[in-house]
Protein backbone atom coordinates (compact mmCIF):
# COMPACT_ATOMS: atom_id res chain seq x y z
CA UNK A 1 0.00 0.00 0.00
CA UNK A 2 2.04 3.15 -1.41
CA UNK A 3 0.71 6.81 -1.03
CA UNK A 4 2.05 9.60 -3.14
CA UNK A 5 3.32 12.83 -1.98
CA UNK A 6 1.30 15.61 -1.35
CA UNK A 7 -0.40 16.43 -4.20
CA UNK A 8 -3.14 19.51 -3.28
CA UNK A 9 -1.61 22.08 -5.81
CA UNK A 10 -0.20 19.31 -8.44
CA UNK A 11 -2.20 19.21 -11.76
CA UNK A 12 -3.25 15.74 -13.26
CA UNK A 13 -1.02 15.00 -16.13
CA UNK A 14 -0.75 11.17 -17.09
CA UNK A 15 -3.05 8.88 -17.84
CA UNK A 16 -4.61 6.23 -16.10
CA UNK A 17 -4.27 2.90 -17.09
CA UNK A 18 -6.89 0.17 -17.32
CA UNK A 19 -6.19 -1.80 -14.09
CA UNK A 20 -6.39 1.57 -11.79
CA UNK A 21 -9.62 2.24 -13.53
CA UNK A 22 -11.31 -1.25 -13.57
CA UNK A 23 -10.32 -1.82 -9.25
CA UNK A 24 -11.46 2.02 -8.92
CA UNK A 25 -15.21 1.09 -11.13
CA UNK A 26 -15.62 -2.01 -8.93
CA UNK A 27 -15.06 -0.13 -5.69
CA UNK A 28 -17.72 2.71 -7.22
CA UNK A 29 -20.05 -0.18 -8.04
CA UNK A 30 -19.67 -1.93 -4.36
CA UNK A 31 -21.12 1.21 -2.87
CA UNK A 32 -23.86 1.32 -4.89
CA UNK A 33 -24.62 -2.40 -4.33
CA UNK A 34 -24.58 -2.20 -0.58
CA UNK A 35 -26.48 0.75 -0.40
CA UNK A 36 -29.13 -0.14 -3.90
CA UNK A 37 -29.51 -3.56 -3.23
CA UNK A 38 -31.44 -3.25 0.23
CA UNK A 39 -33.64 -0.20 -1.35
CA UNK A 40 -34.67 -2.10 -3.92
CA UNK A 41 -36.73 -5.09 -2.18
CA UNK A 42 -35.15 -5.72 1.71
CA UNK A 43 -36.24 -2.93 3.09
CA UNK A 44 -39.61 -2.47 1.60
CA UNK A 45 -40.21 -6.59 2.70
CA UNK A 46 -38.65 -5.51 6.35
CA UNK A 47 -40.83 -2.71 6.90
CA UNK A 48 -44.07 -4.36 5.14
CA UNK A 49 -43.73 -7.64 7.46
CA UNK A 50 -43.45 -5.39 10.83
CA UNK A 51 -45.78 -2.44 10.46
CA UNK A 52 -48.24 -4.52 7.61
CA UNK A 53 -48.89 -3.24 4.37
CA UNK A 54 -51.80 -0.69 4.64
CA UNK A 55 -49.07 1.47 6.98
CA UNK A 56 -45.33 -0.13 5.14
CA UNK A 57 -45.55 3.05 2.49
CA UNK A 58 -46.07 5.73 4.76
CA UNK A 59 -43.26 3.86 6.66
CA UNK A 60 -40.56 3.19 4.25
CA UNK A 61 -40.94 6.92 3.32
CA UNK A 62 -40.25 7.92 7.08
CA UNK A 63 -37.19 5.13 6.90
CA UNK A 64 -35.42 6.62 3.47
CA UNK A 65 -36.73 10.11 4.19
CA UNK A 66 -34.87 10.10 7.61
CA UNK A 67 -31.71 8.61 5.98
CA UNK A 68 -31.88 10.65 2.92
CA UNK A 69 -31.82 13.69 5.40
CA UNK A 70 -28.55 12.59 6.42
CA UNK A 71 -27.11 11.67 3.70
CA UNK A 72 -28.06 15.25 2.73
CA UNK A 73 -25.86 16.19 5.68
CA UNK A 74 -23.40 13.62 5.64
CA UNK A 75 -21.76 13.75 2.13
CA UNK A 76 -20.71 16.89 1.93
CA UNK A 77 -19.52 16.64 5.76
CA UNK A 78 -17.76 13.72 5.20
CA UNK A 79 -15.58 15.41 2.13
CA UNK A 80 -14.34 18.43 3.71
CA UNK A 81 -12.91 16.09 6.36
CA UNK A 82 -11.70 13.92 3.66
CA UNK A 83 -10.19 17.27 1.50
CA UNK A 84 -8.88 18.07 5.18
CA UNK A 85 -7.46 14.77 6.01
CA UNK A 86 -3.27 14.46 7.28
CA UNK A 87 -3.20 10.99 7.89
CA UNK A 88 -0.39 8.64 6.88
CA UNK A 89 -3.27 6.53 5.35
CA UNK A 90 -3.74 9.30 3.02
CA UNK A 91 -6.66 11.59 2.48
CA UNK A 92 -9.70 9.60 0.86
CA UNK A 93 -8.50 5.64 2.41
CA UNK A 94 -9.29 6.69 6.21
CA UNK A 95 -12.68 7.32 5.00
CA UNK A 96 -13.34 4.38 3.42
CA UNK A 97 -12.24 2.30 6.32
CA UNK A 98 -15.21 4.46 8.20
CA UNK A 99 -17.44 3.82 6.09
CA UNK A 100 -17.05 0.08 5.44
CA UNK A 101 -17.29 -0.54 8.83
CA UNK A 102 -20.03 1.55 9.72
CA UNK A 103 -22.32 0.48 7.49
CA UNK A 104 -21.82 -3.16 8.41
CA UNK A 105 -23.10 -2.21 11.81
CA UNK A 106 -25.68 -0.43 10.70
CA UNK A 107 -27.24 -2.69 8.29
CA UNK A 108 -26.86 -5.72 10.68
CA UNK A 109 -29.30 -3.56 12.87
CA UNK A 110 -31.40 -3.17 10.38
CA UNK A 111 -31.73 -6.92 9.84
CA UNK A 112 -32.27 -8.30 13.32
CA UNK A 113 -34.33 -4.86 13.99
CA UNK A 114 -37.66 -5.83 16.28
CA UNK A 115 -39.75 -2.67 15.83
CA UNK A 116 -39.86 0.20 13.10
CA UNK A 117 -37.90 2.81 15.60
CA UNK A 118 -34.70 0.06 15.56
CA UNK A 119 -35.04 0.22 11.32
CA UNK A 120 -34.73 3.96 11.25
CA UNK A 121 -31.83 4.26 13.60
CA UNK A 122 -30.18 1.51 11.99
CA UNK A 123 -30.62 3.05 8.38
CA UNK A 124 -29.62 5.97 10.31
CA UNK A 125 -25.91 4.84 10.35
CA UNK A 126 -25.94 2.87 7.12
CA UNK A 127 -27.11 6.05 5.21
CA UNK A 128 -24.14 8.16 7.00
CA UNK A 129 -21.99 5.60 6.92
CA UNK A 130 -22.14 5.11 2.83
CA UNK A 131 -21.94 8.74 2.52
CA UNK A 132 -18.47 8.86 4.09
CA UNK A 133 -17.51 5.81 1.76
CA UNK A 134 -18.91 7.47 -1.02
CA UNK A 135 -17.93 10.91 -0.35
CA UNK A 136 -13.94 9.94 -0.47
CA UNK A 137 -14.41 7.15 -3.52
CA UNK A 138 -16.04 10.11 -5.80
CA UNK A 139 -12.86 12.50 -4.90
CA UNK A 140 -10.94 9.84 -6.78
CA UNK A 141 -12.53 11.16 -9.97
CA UNK A 142 -10.92 14.56 -9.57
CA UNK A 143 -8.03 13.52 -7.57
CA UNK A 144 -6.34 10.60 -10.03
CA UNK A 145 -8.97 10.87 -13.59
CA UNK A 146 -7.14 13.64 -16.36
CA UNK A 147 -10.01 15.73 -17.81
CA UNK A 148 -9.59 13.93 -21.36
CA UNK A 149 -10.62 10.64 -19.48
CA UNK A 150 -13.07 11.72 -17.66
CA UNK A 151 -15.78 11.30 -20.04
CA UNK A 152 -14.81 7.54 -20.72
CA UNK A 153 -14.11 6.98 -16.93
CA UNK A 154 -17.75 8.24 -16.01
CA UNK A 155 -19.56 5.87 -18.36
CA UNK A 156 -17.90 3.22 -17.14
CA UNK A 157 -18.63 4.82 -13.66
CA UNK A 158 -22.37 5.28 -15.01
CA UNK A 159 -22.73 1.55 -15.90
CA UNK A 160 -22.33 0.67 -11.81
CA UNK A 161 -25.25 1.44 -10.63
CA UNK A 162 -27.77 -0.68 -13.14
CA UNK A 163 -24.91 -3.78 -12.81
CA UNK A 164 -25.15 -3.37 -8.97
CA UNK A 165 -28.77 -2.93 -9.13
CA UNK A 166 -28.51 -6.37 -11.26
CA UNK A 167 -26.35 -7.83 -9.06
CA UNK A 168 -28.17 -6.91 -5.66
CA UNK A 169 -31.26 -8.62 -7.00
CA UNK A 170 -29.83 -11.34 -8.10
CA UNK A 171 -27.89 -11.75 -4.63
CA UNK A 172 -30.99 -11.20 -2.81
CA UNK A 173 -32.58 -13.53 -4.79
CA UNK A 174 -30.19 -15.81 -4.36
CA UNK A 175 -29.20 -16.20 -0.79
CA UNK A 176 -33.37 -15.06 0.31
CA UNK A 177 -34.20 -19.04 1.35
CA UNK A 178 -31.31 -17.94 4.24
CA UNK A 179 -33.40 -14.84 5.86
CA UNK A 180 -33.11 -11.27 6.26
CA UNK A 181 -29.96 -11.01 7.50
CA UNK A 182 -28.13 -12.90 4.58
CA UNK A 183 -29.95 -10.71 2.28
CA UNK A 184 -28.98 -7.41 3.76
CA UNK A 185 -25.37 -8.75 4.43
CA UNK A 186 -24.48 -10.80 1.62
CA UNK A 187 -24.03 -7.76 -0.92
CA UNK A 188 -22.53 -5.78 1.44
CA UNK A 189 -19.09 -8.51 2.21
CA UNK A 190 -19.11 -7.96 -1.75
CA UNK A 191 -19.16 -4.39 -1.66
CA UNK A 192 -16.39 -4.63 1.34
CA UNK A 193 -13.87 -7.15 -0.72
CA UNK A 194 -13.63 -4.36 -3.63
CA UNK A 195 -13.24 -1.57 -1.51
CA UNK A 196 -10.63 -3.39 0.54
CA UNK A 197 -8.48 -4.60 -2.68
CA UNK A 198 -8.42 -0.80 -3.87
CA UNK A 199 -7.92 0.98 -1.13
CA UNK A 200 -4.61 -1.57 -1.25
CA UNK A 201 -3.29 -0.16 -4.53
CA UNK A 202 -4.54 3.54 -4.21
CA UNK A 203 -1.58 5.89 -4.43
CA UNK A 204 -3.97 8.21 -2.15
CA UNK A 205 -3.09 11.95 -2.03
CA UNK A 206 -1.24 12.95 1.01
CA UNK A 207 -2.26 16.30 2.52
CA UNK A 208 0.94 17.83 4.61
CA UNK A 209 -0.22 20.01 8.14
CA UNK A 210 1.12 23.01 6.23
CA UNK A 211 -1.82 22.70 3.74
CA UNK A 212 -4.71 22.28 6.25
CA UNK A 213 -6.42 25.54 7.03
CA UNK A 214 -7.93 26.50 10.56
CA UNK A 215 -11.74 25.54 11.49
CA UNK A 216 -13.60 28.43 11.27
CA UNK A 217 -17.65 28.59 11.86
CA UNK A 218 -17.92 30.09 8.04
CA UNK A 219 -15.61 27.81 6.89
CA UNK A 220 -17.49 25.22 8.63
CA UNK A 221 -20.90 26.52 7.22
CA UNK A 222 -19.87 26.67 3.36
CA UNK A 223 -19.40 22.90 3.50
CA UNK A 224 -23.02 22.39 2.73
CA UNK A 225 -22.94 25.63 0.20
CA UNK A 226 -21.60 26.93 -2.98
CA UNK A 227 -22.36 30.68 -4.02
CA UNK A 228 -24.17 30.24 -7.20
CA UNK A 229 -23.18 33.88 -8.33
CA UNK A 230 -20.18 32.52 -8.24
CA UNK A 231 -20.35 29.19 -10.07
CA UNK A 232 -23.07 29.43 -12.11
CA UNK A 233 -22.43 26.52 -14.40
CA UNK A 234 -22.08 24.49 -11.32
CA UNK A 235 -25.91 26.20 -9.59
CA UNK A 236 -27.16 24.59 -12.85
CA UNK A 237 -25.48 21.21 -13.03
CA UNK A 238 -27.23 21.18 -9.40
CA UNK A 239 -30.61 21.95 -10.10
CA UNK A 240 -30.65 19.38 -12.91
CA UNK A 241 -29.40 16.96 -10.86
CA UNK A 242 -31.73 17.42 -8.11
CA UNK A 243 -34.75 17.29 -10.34
CA UNK A 244 -33.98 14.17 -12.71
CA UNK A 245 -32.76 11.83 -8.48
CA UNK A 246 -36.39 13.21 -8.27
CA UNK A 247 -38.13 11.70 -10.66
CA UNK A 248 -35.82 8.83 -10.23
CA UNK A 249 -36.42 8.69 -6.68
CA UNK A 250 -40.17 7.99 -6.94
CA UNK A 251 -39.37 4.72 -9.09
CA UNK A 252 -36.78 3.14 -7.13
CA UNK A 253 -38.90 3.82 -3.79
CA UNK A 254 -42.22 2.87 -4.61
CA UNK A 255 -41.25 0.40 -7.81
CA UNK A 256 -42.05 -2.92 -5.16
CA UNK A 257 -45.05 -1.50 -3.80
CA UNK A 258 -46.16 0.11 -7.72
CA UNK A 259 -45.93 -3.87 -8.48
CA UNK A 260 -47.78 -5.21 -4.97
CA UNK A 261 -50.36 -3.01 -5.59
CA UNK A 262 -51.15 -2.12 -9.19
CA UNK A 263 -49.66 -4.50 -11.32
CA UNK A 264 -50.42 -7.35 -8.91
CA UNK A 265 -47.75 -9.23 -8.12
CA UNK A 266 -47.82 -11.39 -4.80
CA UNK A 267 -44.79 -10.81 -1.90
CA UNK A 268 -43.56 -14.25 -2.69
CA UNK A 269 -43.18 -13.19 -6.78
CA UNK A 270 -41.83 -9.63 -5.54
CA UNK A 271 -37.93 -10.45 -5.73
CA UNK A 272 -38.21 -12.49 -8.90
CA UNK A 273 -40.25 -9.52 -10.54
CA UNK A 274 -37.95 -6.92 -9.54
CA UNK A 275 -35.54 -9.27 -11.28
CA UNK A 276 -36.31 -9.26 -14.26
CA UNK A 277 -37.12 -5.47 -14.56
CA UNK A 278 -33.60 -4.87 -13.22
CA UNK A 279 -32.16 -6.97 -15.98
CA UNK A 280 -34.22 -5.23 -18.53
CA UNK A 281 -33.68 -1.92 -17.48
CA UNK A 282 -29.69 -2.68 -16.31
CA UNK A 283 -29.34 -3.78 -19.87
CA UNK A 284 -30.34 -0.31 -21.85
CA UNK A 285 -28.69 1.03 -19.09
CA UNK A 286 -25.57 -0.01 -19.67
CA UNK A 287 -25.59 -0.55 -23.46
CA UNK A 288 -26.35 3.55 -23.48
CA UNK A 289 -24.10 4.42 -20.39
CA UNK A 290 -20.69 3.10 -22.48
CA UNK A 291 -21.86 4.42 -25.78
CA UNK A 292 -22.56 8.00 -24.06
CA UNK A 293 -19.46 8.54 -22.34
CA UNK A 294 -17.71 7.48 -25.72
CA UNK A 295 -19.51 9.67 -27.72
CA UNK A 296 -19.32 12.97 -25.24
CA UNK A 297 -15.27 12.42 -24.93
CA UNK A 298 -14.89 12.08 -28.93
CA UNK A 299 -17.00 15.12 -29.90
CA UNK A 300 -16.24 17.37 -26.45
CA UNK A 301 -20.09 17.72 -26.02
CA UNK A 302 -21.66 17.45 -22.74
CA UNK A 303 -24.61 19.35 -22.42
CA UNK A 304 -26.71 17.44 -25.39
CA UNK A 305 -26.36 14.22 -24.24
CA UNK A 306 -27.36 14.92 -20.23
CA UNK A 307 -30.34 16.88 -22.11
CA UNK A 308 -31.67 13.90 -24.24
CA UNK A 309 -31.27 11.45 -21.61
CA UNK A 310 -33.27 13.30 -19.04
CA UNK A 311 -36.01 14.08 -22.02
CA UNK A 312 -35.77 10.33 -22.44
CA UNK A 313 -35.89 9.33 -18.72
CA UNK A 314 -39.00 11.32 -18.12
CA UNK A 315 -40.86 10.02 -21.22
CA UNK A 316 -40.12 6.30 -19.70
CA UNK A 317 -41.63 7.11 -16.22
CA UNK A 318 -44.76 8.53 -18.16
CA UNK A 319 -44.53 5.06 -19.80
CA UNK A 320 -44.55 3.50 -16.01
CA UNK A 321 -47.46 5.76 -15.07
CA UNK A 322 -49.42 4.15 -17.95
CA UNK A 323 -48.73 0.72 -17.89
CA UNK A 324 -51.12 -1.53 -16.00
CA UNK A 325 -49.46 -4.95 -16.84
CA UNK A 326 -46.33 -6.56 -16.37
CA UNK A 327 -45.37 -6.40 -20.25
CA UNK A 328 -45.79 -2.83 -20.80
CA UNK A 329 -44.17 -2.07 -17.19
CA UNK A 330 -41.11 -4.11 -18.48
CA UNK A 331 -41.25 -2.06 -21.79
CA UNK A 332 -41.09 1.22 -19.62
CA UNK A 333 -38.28 0.25 -17.45
CA UNK A 334 -36.11 -0.30 -21.15
CA UNK A 335 -36.73 2.93 -21.84
CA UNK A 336 -36.09 4.53 -18.44
CA UNK A 337 -32.96 2.38 -18.32
CA UNK A 338 -31.53 3.82 -21.96
CA UNK A 339 -32.08 7.56 -20.47
CA UNK A 340 -30.43 7.11 -17.20
CA UNK A 341 -27.46 5.61 -18.84
CA UNK A 342 -26.36 7.99 -20.81
CA UNK A 343 -27.10 10.56 -18.02
CA UNK A 344 -24.90 9.19 -15.77
CA UNK A 345 -22.02 8.81 -18.16
CA UNK A 346 -22.28 11.86 -18.95
CA UNK A 347 -23.61 14.00 -15.77
CA UNK A 348 -20.75 13.43 -13.72
CA UNK A 349 -18.26 14.07 -16.17
CA UNK A 350 -19.93 17.70 -17.00
CA UNK A 351 -20.01 18.77 -13.29
CA UNK A 352 -16.60 17.88 -12.90
CA UNK A 353 -15.58 19.57 -15.47
CA UNK A 354 -17.16 22.85 -13.79
CA UNK A 355 -16.10 22.59 -10.35
CA UNK A 356 -15.93 26.12 -8.49
CA UNK A 357 -12.55 24.93 -6.72
CA UNK A 358 -10.17 21.67 -7.33
CA UNK A 359 -8.38 22.15 -4.41
CA UNK A 360 -11.84 21.40 -2.11
CA UNK A 361 -12.53 18.58 -4.86
CA UNK A 362 -14.48 16.57 -2.59
CA UNK A 363 -16.06 19.06 -0.90
CA UNK A 364 -18.26 20.56 -4.07
CA UNK A 365 -18.94 16.88 -5.07
CA UNK A 366 -20.07 16.75 -1.63
CA UNK A 367 -22.17 19.42 -2.36
CA UNK A 368 -22.84 18.57 -5.56
CA UNK A 369 -24.04 15.15 -3.98
CA UNK A 370 -26.66 17.09 -2.15
CA UNK A 371 -28.89 17.27 -5.23
CA UNK A 372 -28.69 13.40 -5.29
CA UNK A 373 -29.49 13.19 -1.39
CA UNK A 374 -32.32 16.02 -0.96
CA UNK A 375 -34.68 14.09 -3.48
CA UNK A 376 -34.53 11.27 -1.77
CA UNK A 377 -35.55 12.48 1.24
CA UNK A 378 -37.72 14.69 -0.22
CA UNK A 379 -39.47 12.59 -2.36
CA UNK A 380 -40.76 9.66 0.34
CA UNK A 381 -42.37 12.59 2.16
CA UNK A 382 -44.02 14.26 -0.37
CA UNK A 383 -45.37 10.45 -2.33
CA UNK A 384 -47.96 9.42 0.27
CA UNK A 385 -49.45 13.23 -0.15
CA UNK A 386 -49.59 12.87 -4.12
CA UNK A 387 -51.25 9.06 -3.62
CA UNK A 388 -53.80 11.14 -1.43
CA UNK A 389 -54.71 13.36 -4.26
CA UNK A 390 -54.62 10.82 -6.95
CA UNK A 391 -56.69 8.98 -4.81
CA UNK A 392 -54.40 5.96 -4.22
CA UNK A 393 -53.27 5.61 -8.21
CA UNK A 394 -49.39 5.04 -8.38
CA UNK A 395 -50.18 6.65 -12.27
CA UNK A 396 -50.21 10.24 -10.80
CA UNK A 397 -46.87 9.78 -8.77
CA UNK A 398 -45.09 8.21 -11.80
CA UNK A 399 -46.83 11.24 -13.86
CA UNK A 400 -45.11 14.01 -11.37
CA UNK A 401 -42.13 12.00 -11.76
CA UNK A 402 -42.12 12.48 -14.86
CA UNK A 403 -42.41 16.31 -15.38
CA UNK A 404 -39.61 16.57 -12.69
CA UNK A 405 -37.30 15.00 -14.86
CA UNK A 406 -38.04 16.71 -18.13
CA UNK A 407 -37.99 19.95 -15.59
CA UNK A 408 -34.51 18.79 -14.98
CA UNK A 409 -33.60 18.02 -18.50
CA UNK A 410 -34.16 21.77 -19.26
CA UNK A 411 -32.05 23.27 -16.66
CA UNK A 412 -28.59 21.99 -18.10
CA UNK A 413 -29.45 24.01 -21.34
CA UNK A 414 -28.28 26.93 -18.44
CA UNK A 415 -24.88 25.77 -18.07
CA UNK A 416 -22.46 27.57 -20.14
CA UNK A 417 -19.02 26.48 -19.51
CA UNK A 418 -19.07 23.27 -20.66
CA UNK A 419 -20.95 22.37 -24.95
Amino acid sequence: MSDAPNTSATAIINRVGVGFITLYVLAYMGVWLALLAPILVTLPLKINGLVGAAAAPGALGLVTGIGALLALFGNPFFGRLSDRTTARLGMRRPWMIVGLVGAIAGLTIVAMAPALWTVVIGWAITQLSFNALLAAVVAIMADQIPERQRGIVSGVLGICAPIALLVGAYVVQLVAPLGQLAMFLFPMAITAVFVVVFMLVLRDRRLSGDDKHAWSFKEFASTFYTNPRKAPDFAWAWISRFLFVMGQSFLLTYQAFYLLNKIGISEGELPDSIFIATVVSSICWILFSLVGGKLSDSTGRRKIFVLSSALVYGIGLIVVALSSEMNAFLIAMAITGAGIGIYFAVDLALVTDVLPNRENAAKDLGVFNIASALPQSIAPAIAPAILVIGGGNYSVLFLVAGACTIIGALAVLKVKGVR
